[in-house]
């Protein structure tokens, strides 16, 4: 059997030289692996996150989208201690168990909640009583359910890939994981967002129930990886290095955000993160609006979903076109290097022009060159760390430093309502990107300088073979 699945593999090793480079047998079979779960989480996030604007356009309005960010940062705090004390108590695998299994339950809590609140226009269309409540409830509830997952289970599944991987393997395997993922971002969204449309239906809620069938795959997916992957190839680079940094005693739910917030490199990290998605809420909020004033109902939804599909076809293109030979020739600092000064010109880009297709390319752009190239550079960076610094800090760093970074942008959109009541629609528009040009910039500056320290400090402990933090 083994023979057979090595001739079967070798075609596959053989073009996956050529893009990536090159893969032993097994390990080969373990990105494989990794990229075939990965891409059912890529394929339902960008399912959910297209229905998750979609729904609430329709029971809340796109107006209030810098709200419902404010509102799932808020429920993220508290959620970020109870996921922290469960990683005290639980292994890696056990905790991707449990997420899968709890946002499983909850979306199809919530299909049967879409079922009944859109299939019942009277309820949609109440502006006052219970009924109003209610579809605001459920449009902020289903809104704040969709950023965590992006949040918490992308992050537990790239520590638990850094945690089982070596700086040499993460140079070509990570690229590859991102690039299969891909595969799910394009043909999900694309055609779970059509669903309902294709299907005469008045509701998104089959999307959400066949987005809790995924989750629940994801389980049986992890479980399978761990048990048929070989041991040598869930090691990684620490091993007798870890333990100079790991504490004897049990930390406590808050050691991720103490750990991030005495150490500049966590620091660094957290300040690229949150920097690029600053800036990309202030592309996604004008792009929302004239998305929202162009389409409605089921035809944004199928908008969105084209959007989606569009992001990670761009992204498959680059890293099918060997934009991971960036960091595999040139390093890691390089590429993280790269990602502030496209995101310079696209932010030129958008205080020049501002017609929803050309946001359309931007977002579409923007969105994929990250996945592509910034993505799992960024990735890497955790290797030389701690498991606390890997699973705690990380989690704040994805989930509370990226939702943090959302409602930063998201109170910076907020100015642009009122300087439209003061000055009116045009001049109130105008004066929105002119300060959104000098704000942008400033982060810009910012990034560069900051990803320059974090490329230098990597190749210096990988070099060194030393545990950062």
């Amino acid at each position: 059997m083994s023979s057979v699945s090595s001739w079967l593999l070798w075609p596959l090793r053989k073009l996956f030289t050529i893009i990536f480079g090159s893969f032993e047998t097994e390990e080969l079979k373990k990105f494989l692996k990794l990229g075939l779960i990965f891409a059912t989480i890529i394929g339902t996030y960008w399912t959910l996150r297209v229905l998750k604007k979609a729904v609430f356009y329709k029971l809340v309005g796109a107006v209030y989208i810098p709200w419902a960010k404010t509102a799932s940062i808020i429920i993220l705090i508290p959620l970020l201690f109870f996921y922290s004390k469960l990683l005290n108590k639980y292994p890696r695998e056990k905790m991707f168990y449990i997420l899968s299994i709890a946002y499983g339950t909850l979306f199809l809590v919530f299909s049967g909640l879409l079922l009944f609140t859109q299939s019942t226009p009277a309820i949609v269309a109440a502006r006052t009583g219970w009924a109003y409540f209610g579809t605001q409830a459920v449009g902020y509830g289903w809104y704040v359910l969709t950023e965590t997952f992006g949040s918490l289970v992308v992050a537990l599944f790239w520590a638990i890939s850094t945690d089982i991987t070596s700086p040499d393997s993460a140079k070509k395997g990570f690229y590859l994981v991102t690039a299969l993922a891909q595969f799910g971002g394009v043909f999900l969204p694309g055609f779970l967002s059509r669903l309902p449309l294709m299907l005469g239906l008045g509701t998104d809620a089959i999307v959400l129930f066949i987005a809790a069938l995924l989750c629940f795959t994801l389980l049986l997916s992890m479980r399978w990886f761990f048990t048929s992957t070989p041991k040598n190839l869930l090691e990684s680079f620490h091993g007798s290095n870890e333990k100079q940094v790991e504490n004897e005693q049990e930390p406590g739910f808050l050691e991720g955000l103490k750990l991030l917030l005495s150490n500049k490199y966590l620091l660094g990290i957290f300040a690229v993160v949150s920097i690029y998605e600053i800036i990309v809420t202030i592309f996604d909020f004008n792009f929302d609006l004239l998305a929202n004033a162009t389409y409605s109902g089921a035809e944004l939804t199928a908008y969105l979903g084209t959007y989606g599909s569009y992001v990670n076809i761009v992204a498959l293109a680059c890293l099918l076109g060997g934009v991971s030979n960036v960091t595999r020739w040139l390093g890691v600092s390089v590429a993280i290097l790269m990602m502030p000064v496209i995101i310079g010109f696209a932010f030129f880009g958008f205080i020049s022009m501002s017609s929803l297709k050309f946001l359309f390319w931007l977002m579409v752009g923007s969105k994929a060159i990250n996945y592509a190239l910034n993505g799992p550079a960024m990735k890497q960076l955790y290797i030389p760390t701690s498991k606390d610094a890997r699973f705690k800090a990380q989690s704040w760093i994805e989930a509370f430093g990226s939702r943090f970074a959302k409602e930063t942008g998201s109170v910076f959109n907020m100015t642009l309502k009122p300087l439209q009541g003061k000055f009116g629609e045009v001049v109130g528009r105008a004066r929105y990107i002119s300060m959104s040009s000098y704000f942008g910039f400033i982060l810009v500056g910012f990034w560069f300088f900051a990803a320059y320290f974090l490329g230098k400090t990597y190749n210096k402990a990988i070099k060194e073979k030393k545990v950062i933090c």
